[in-house]
């Protein structure tokens, strides 16, 4: 500042009661109402706020008859109480009116939500730096600054967030300074205030997770597993969920302790800050009416007084069309700031026409994706999945937003178990199961009322239109069928032609004529159907061509190139005909370059294209938009695995669909995340309409990314269709091919069974197509699966044949992974020596190739080698250039894998100690994704291993 600070000595207090002071004496501050205005305005302090969100924030929905007067009175009373010498018209002071609204200015170290702010900020920076003294002084005066619930005893719409808010914060904070006394060793009588905090907070698993590392590091180790498997019991039988990361990782390094040593909490650096999905759809403008619903719905939040959980959205009698979405979504963006850990949807698609609904098991891969969950740490069983999910919602406020279930069974899954999360659900259907079962609460929605519908249209073609043709508006409400969306389409077309009456709208409108057969014949359907066809009837020729054939792509949306080349046009013709779809409302836009459908309009622009199009014009397009996203796909998947041994060529030469070019990995692999959906869907409609080279080829240039995203069970399904596809064009090489990619997946899954079955068959399809890479493939996965067997004679003498094979075909990288498989089993056959030879040799070709993920397998085998041969210190060093890889490309699995390996390795060497603490980290790791082999490591955590004295390595 360049001089004294105005109004010194006003300090305010809102972390409890109310109160301000002018020096040491108290003011009084008035009225409650007024009380409220200034605790608004010092949430506020320093920035303007305007009238109205002024009286937003004091009254909310309750706004008093003349709130305006009522907020001067009470903002000229706070001007009197807190500055009692200003002058009635002074030009500025604490309190100002300015053009942006009231502004309340303070000077710096006057609000203690911002003294409260400003010393979590030096904590952590402390934190960071590692000066944990310094740290633990500025939580605990932070702490210090609290006498209560964020103004205790006054209520708002404004305060009851923000006190929500801050109480969560103030105990996350507590939380930190804990950790951080632990860490210090400052604990004397932290167990009992800890063991308070878990029973006044029982879901709350960090307080679990600290009172076992109190109890720890008070000598009382029995104490703190028996409070992992109470807290683990209090977590199942409440919530019916594992512990999440945190509680599992401090029981791992419990148990990884060394019994005479002792364990510290992690606090080198700062929280990682927690991923905060806001995953809804952008809201309609102009949303009109719905008070009644939008009433019920505020009524059901959280921390309403009535109910906390799932709250359904449905409609009458099925009806489409009538706005539920709309609905929600408003809804959801109004109460969204009430969830501030996020909102996640997705559009179940249940009752779209082609039949495509998504699955809850594909929608729960998609949040674990939005929460930031990566994919090698997502479990490869769908309820372990969903167990994941649970336990990443658990104590966090979160909006989840499902829309157009099918069914109960549809949603179901996707419920969060935590309190604190609310559902929101939009359906046809009533969904009475989750009703009384799940306590889910409905809102029913009718038609529009015809006030609602007047104002829909006066939202977008203005009043002074409407009221010059009153008959005329009401015959397009009775034609529209009082329907949202058909309003909508009709208010499009009359404000971009506002020299036309709306008489001859109306007229136009009622001459429509025919029957739109979605709904079982309802007079609703009948009158969208009429309105539909009278829009359609509006566009120019290419255009509508353009709608026809928008109605033959399967999936949720299209992306730009995708349907010029659906259209057989360039960018330049197709971009104003989309442009004109999105202007008539007949097509939504919900990202740059994506365009959707209702599903009522993909089903008329689907009808449309079958009574208009004559067969080879819609098989042409088709094969167009299959070969579009073919080719893409193609170019896509070898940016994300350039060096694959199971090569496919395209026959496309003469297509006119060039596809997309992707400059490197990652635009591959965000192309693949837009489109995964899309893809999954055309390889099916490439199968149904007997396009099947297609639908197999589909199905392998999607392997990299379901297998690196972790859709192993996604994965079955699309290689299935690919095999089926392959037989019925009677492709020996695509059967062989998708047999390997079948086989692939079923390793993934453990099922070993079915991997022998379909790797032979792809065998004996490369061997008789005489194609020495695609044996050679054949061969190291079927190595592989030996090595997941047991069976390492069998497993070498396949390495060996891929080995020869490779190098018959000239594919060094082939060759690079085969040496490396060919060491690692002559290592697991006591042959050590030669292995050396052979992943030193493989080391070589994968530097020379840049092939880092390759490196880091062959450093973890090389680190298996030195290990039995006696070079304990190498063998460590490989283990960890290893890890240094594995974490690096994020390949937790291996990691987790190449741990346990380096825990063996320290145990051999005579460092029980150091063999716990890899253990312990493997344990973790494996535990969050869900992996059968966490009990085997555990077990070397449970027992009291010794090193042999008299045992040599094997050579």
């Amino acid at each position: 500042m360049t001089g004294p600070e105005p109004f010194t000595g006003l300090r305010f207090q809102l972390l409890g009661p109310l109160r301000a002071w002018r020096g040491a004496t108290e003011l009084d501050l008035g009225q409650m109402q007024q009380r409220v205005v200034l605790a608004v305005l010092l949430l506020h302090a320093d920035a303007p706020i305007s009238r109205d969100q002024l009286v937003d924030a004091v009254w909310g929905q309750a706004v008093p008859a003349r709130a305006a007067n009522l907020l001067q009175r009470h903002v000229s009373g706070l001007r009197r109480a807190l500055e009692p010498e200003r002058p009635p018209r002074a030009p500025s002071g604490l309190l100002n009116w300015t053009e942006a609204g009231y502004l309340l200015t303070l000077g710096a170290g006057r609000l203690d939500v911002r003294a409260f702010d400003e010393l979590i900020d030096r904590a952590h920076a402390a934190r960071a730096r590692g000066e944990l003294t310094v740290a633990a002084q500025a939580l605990h005066r932070a702490l210090g600054l609290w006498h209560g619930r964020l103004c205790e005893g006054m209520t708002s719409p404004l305060l009851d967030t923000e006190r929500d808010r801050l109480t969560e914060r103030r105990l996350s904070v507590l939380e930190e300074r804990i950790e951080v006394d632990l860490a210090l060793g400052d604990d004397f009588d932290l167990v009992g205030e800890v063991r308070q905090l878990t029973v006044d907070h029982p879901l709350r698993e960090d307080l679990h997770a600290l009172l076992m590392l109190a109890l720890h590091r008070a000598g009382r180790q029995a104490e703190a597993l028996a409070a992992y498997h109470h807290a683990r019991a209090l977590l199942r039988g409440e919530l019916g969920v594992e512990p999440g990361r945190r509680l599992r990782q401090a029981h791992a390094r419990i148990l990884a302790a060394d019994p005479g040593g002792d364990i510290q909490p992690v606090v080198a650096r700062a929280p990682a800050p927690t991923v905060v999905p806001a995953q809804l759809p952008h809201p309609l403008s102009g949303f009109v009416g719905r008070e009644e619903a939008l009433e019920r719905l505020d009524a059901m939040l959280p921390d309403s007084a009535t109910t906390r959980g799932t709250v359904v959205v449905s409609a009458i009698g099925g009806t489409a069309g009538v706005g539920k979405t709309a609905l929600a979504v408003h809804w959801a963006h109004r109460v969204r700031d009430r969830f501030p850990d996020g909102q996640l949807y997705v559009n179940l698609r249940g009752y779209d026409p082609g039949g495509r609904a998504v699955r809850p098991s594909d929608a729960i891969r998609g949040f674990l994706d939005a929460l930031g969950v990566p994919p090698e740490r997502v479990p490869v069983d769908p309820q372990s999945q969903a167990g994941l999910y649970r336990s990443l919602l658990a104590n966090r406020r979160m909006l989840v937003l499902l829309d157009n279930a099918q069914d109960a069974d549809h949603v179901r899954p996707l419920l969060p178990g935590s309190p604190d999360c609310l559902s929101v659900i939009t359906s046809r259907n009533r969904l009475t199961g989750l009703m009384v079962t799940d306590g889910a609460q409905p809102v029913v929605l009718g038609l529009m009322s015809d006030s609602e519908a007047r104002d829909i249209l006066a939202g977008r073609i203005g009043r002074q239109r409407l009221a010059a043709a009153p008959d005329a508006v009401r015959d397009i409400v009775a034609s529209c069928a009082r329907l949202p969306l058909a309003l909508a389409v009709v208010a499009a077309y009359a404000a971009t032609h506002p020299q036309l009456p709306l008489d001859a709208v109306a007229k136009e409108l009622h001459a429509a004529g025919g029957a739109l057969d979605l709904l079982g014949g309802t007079d609703a359907a009948t009158d969208v159907r009429k309105v539909f066809s009278w829009s359609y009837r509006r566009l120019t020729g290419p255009t509508a061509r353009l709608f026809r054939l928008l109605g033959l792509q399967p999936g949720p949306d299209i992306g730009f190139a995708a349907a010029a080349g659906l259209a057989d046009l360039a960018p330049g013709q197709i971009r104003p005909l989309l442009d004109e779809l999105t202007d008539s409302h007949l097509v939504t836009r919900p990202e740059a370059g994506r365009y959707g459908f209702h599903d009522l309009l993909r089903s008329y622009a689907a009808e449309l294209a079958e009574t208009h199009e004559p067969p080879a014009v819609r098989h042409a397009a088709v094969h167009r938009l299959l070969d579009h996203y073919l080719r893409s796909a193609y170019r896509a998947s070898l940016r994300l695995n350039p060096n694959r041994d199971d090569p496919i060529t395209l026959p496309l030469p003469g297509s006119p669909a060039p596809g997309e070019d992707f400059d490197d990995h990652d635009a591959a692999l965000a192309w693949f995340r837009k489109e995964h959906a899309v893809l999954v869907a055309v390889q099916q409609q490439a199968q149904s309409t007997g396009l099947d080279a297609h639908a197999w080829q589909l199905g392998w240039t999607l392997r990299p990314y379901l297998d690196r995203r972790g859709h192993w069970q996604e994965s079955e399904t699309v290689y299935r269709r690919a095999l089926e596809s392959a037989r019925r064009t009677r492709s020996a090489h695509g059967q062989a091919v998708s047999h390997g990619c079948l086989a692939y997946a079923y390793m993934r899954l453990s099922r070993y069974e079915d991997v022998a079955t379909h790797l032979w068959q792809a065998l004996d399809l490369y061997e008789t197509l005489d194609d020495p890479l695609g044996q050679a493939h054949s061969h190291r996965t079927l190595a592989w699966l030996g090595d997941q067997q047991g069976q390492y004679d069998l497993a070498l003498d396949h390495s060996r044949k891929a080995l020869a094979l490779f190098e018959t075909a000239g594919h060094r990288t082939g060759q690079a992974r085969a040496l490396n498989a060919l060491g690692w089993f002559c290592s697991r056959l006591g042959l050590h020596q030669e292995a050396l030879v052979h992943c030193e040799r493989a080391l070589r070709l994968h530097e020379e190739a840049g092939d880092r993920f390759a490196q880091a397998d062959t450093w973890d085998s090389l680190g298996h080698v030195h290990h039995h041969l006696g070079g304990y210190a190498q063998g460590v060093d490989c283990y960890r250039r290893a890890l240094a890889i594995y974490r690096q490309t994020g390949d937790r699995y291996n990691e987790a894998d190449t741990l346990s390996s380096l825990g063996d390795l320290h145990l051999a060497a005579g460092d029980p100690g150091a063999a716990r603490e890899a253990w312990g980290r493997a344990v973790m790791l494996l535990e969050e994704l869900g992996h059968p082999r966490a009990a085997e490591i555990r077990a070397n955590l449970g027992a009291d291993p010794e090193p042999n004295p008299l045992e040599k390595p094997a050579t």
